[in-house]
């Protein structure tokens, strides 16, 4: 695992890899600030219109609670846009990682793999519907863990090891979807999942590097066509078993 993150590290500064960087660099940044403004505007809602629905729909006897709620939400909302730049990487390197996956593994393949067969490219659709459910899943981790967040490091412990493992799925599948139907790509994640949830926290590291985590789409795509690679060839037992 750690010889294939370095491999991944390595060819980081690889000509090939700079270009699709600039390019998922700049798709990353248009991503964030919109999910960054969209969570303001939630939870300010929340915090200002949704408070006066919910003591009229619960009654006065939650009126409480509800101020305190409310002042989380507030607070959350003040911190929306830095907060939501950092804690939402995940989500929205794996809205990009499903536009570059196989530009990013066809290099990895032809640098390290010459003598094997190429990967098919994953269909559009399938990559994108793909990243879409897992970033749903990311921002949905973020909004569980943020009032941890803000009172104790719960909430870090929480959404590292969430992260890591929706990381590791995204990203192993989409680099075994290369060679395998998705039911067999999901359940050779499955046969390994450790490994593969190991190999994700090495992700969720990544992304969690300020700057640096906007290669993450790179990193994470290169780790896992390695890690696929190196399960593959240890499967010795049928991916999906028969009846």
């Amino acid at each position: 695992m750690l010889g294939a993150a370095l491999k991944a590290l390595s060819q980081m500064s690889s000509p090939a890899f700079r270009a699709v960087l600039l390019k998922s660099v700049a798709l990353a940044l248009v991503l964030i600030v919109v999910l960054a403004l969209g969570l303001y505007r939630l939870l300010a809602w929340l915090a200002a219109d949704g408070a006066a629905w919910a003591e009229a729909a619960l009654g006065p006897g939650v009126h409480g609670p509800l101020n305190i709620v409310l002042w989380v939400l507030t607070i959350a909302a003040g911190l929306g846009v830095v907060l939501g730049s950092i804690f939402l990487m995940p989500a929205v390197t794996t809205l990009v990682a499903s536009f570059f996956v196989d530009e990013i593994a066809a290099e990895v393949e032809r640098t390290y793999y010459p003598d094997e067969p190429v990967g098919q490219p994953v269909p559009a659709a399938r990559a994108a519907l793909e990243g879409v459910k897992t970033a749903g899943l990311s921002v949905l981790v973020y909004l569980v863990a943020l009032p941890f967040l803000l009172f104790a490091g719960l909430g870090v412990v929480i959404f590292l090891i969430a992260t890591a493992f929706l990381l590791g799925r995204e990203y192993f599948e989409l680099a075994a979807m290369r060679f395998h139907p998705p039911a067999e790509a999901k359940a050779l994640r499955k046969q390994h999942g450790s490994t593969v949830f190991g190999a994700g926290f090495l992700i969720a590291l990544f992304v969690s590097i300020p700057i640096v985590n906007l290669a993450t789409p790179l990193f994470g795509t290169a780790l896992m066509v390695h890690m696929h690679k190196s399960l593959s060839r240890r499967t010795t037992r049928p991916l999906i078993p028969r009846d």
